[in-house]
């Protein structure tokens, strides 16, 4: 007899994602909660343990120049409204 432990499964039992890498969607998904303050204690330690920076920060600044954008066009067309 040997004393062999079981095989860790590589995927997370909790998301159900490989150990090793986050997927695209999962750092949308964070920057977004994140942005809006609602990111859980669990994925936040998900993305700071089996995730870069690169990849948060790149999401980070798309997602406010997005964001800033959003408000520009809105602010225009108000301003078009009232004028109108």
């Amino acid at each position: 007899m040997t004393d062999a432990k079981p095989e860790e499964s590589a995927k997370d039992p909790q998301d159900g994602q490989d150990r090793g890498s986050l997927t695209f969607f999962s750092v949308v998904m964070s920057t977004l909660a994140a942005a809006i303050g609602v990111q859980s204690k669990a994925n936040k330690e998900r993305d700071f343990k089996h995730g870069s920076a690169g990849p948060f920060i790149v999401a980070g600044l798309i997602f406010t120049a997005l964001f800033v954008g959003t408000l520009v066009l809105i602010v225009r067309f108000v301003l078009s409204a009232a004028g109108a």
